[in-house]
């Protein structure tokens, strides 16, 4: 960004002010004195004064999208030294991820530093929809899919009515697509097991429209303009 741009968005002053301000000699960039108006500044890296006070850069929100591996937990740290979600993205910024996905479980963790945006992702009111592939033992016929559809008694409540279909039985395993919006603990897991079926298998492949696609197991990528945009119009 431009350093006349970055102290106007910053609210010190004019672009035009702000011109005035550098071949003036008031302006330093990582205390370097900067004296040409068309200075380019990392928002994020660089440190910016004007007459020695340090203008707070302007927040650039960052929206991320991970193919989490089982055996990590959704957190940006963990007291048992175990691995979080945190050891497979290095943006360079101060994120944290959007909701949960269990330990034993994969897929999709959108991770932000847009606090609006992730409080409005997870909050139950706004029944935001979130698609899994469950690998379950034994064979899930319509009569379960139609009890995951209508809800499921769990502590006492009953879950909201989900989507789910059978996408194959083979090998006495059956693969279901399910779509849920809430956001209980283990709840595609305990769902199954309600019905008599132990999950051995768990992706999240799906939230709120965007999906993971081909994204490797582990790897990470920026969300692009469309998919940001598409998050945010849910709200």
């Amino acid at each position: 960004m431009r350093i006349n741009k970055f102290i106007a968005e910053s609210g010190v002053a004019s672009r035009r002010e702000a011109d005035r301000m550098v071949t003036e000699g008031r302006v330093k960039i990582n205390g370097k004195p900067v004296t040409q108006p068309g200075t380019d500044v990392d928002v994020y890296n660089d440190a910016v004064y004007v007459d020695g006070v340090r203008i707070d850069p302007v927040r650039r929100d960052i929206y991320i999208m991970l193919n989490k591996p089982k055996g990590c937990i959704t957190s940006v740290k963990d007291d048992k030294g175990r691995k979080t979600v945190m050891d497979y993205v290095d943006c360079g910024k101060r994120i944290f991820p959007v909701g949960r996905l269990d330990y034993d479980s994969e897929g999709l963790v959108l991770m932000t530093n847009d606090g609006d945006l992730a409080y409005n992702l997870t909050a139950s009111k706004n029944d935001v929809p979130k698609t899994y592939i469950a690998k379950a033992e034994g064979e899930v016929k319509e009569e379960h899919l139609k009890k995951l559809r209508s809800g499921i008694l769990l502590d006492g409540v009953m879950t909201k009515p989900a989507k789910a279909r059978l996408l194959a039985f083979e090998n006495g395993v059956s693969r279901v697509e399910i779509t849920i919006t809430e956001g209980r603990n283990r709840q595609v897991r305990r769902m199954f097991e309600s019905l008599g079926f132990n999950v051995i298998f768990l992706k999240r492949v799906e939230i709120a429209g965007i999906r993971l696609g081909g994204l490797a197991r582990g790897a990470w990528r920026y969300l692009s303009p469309k998919e940001i945009k598409k998050l945010k119009e849910l709200f």
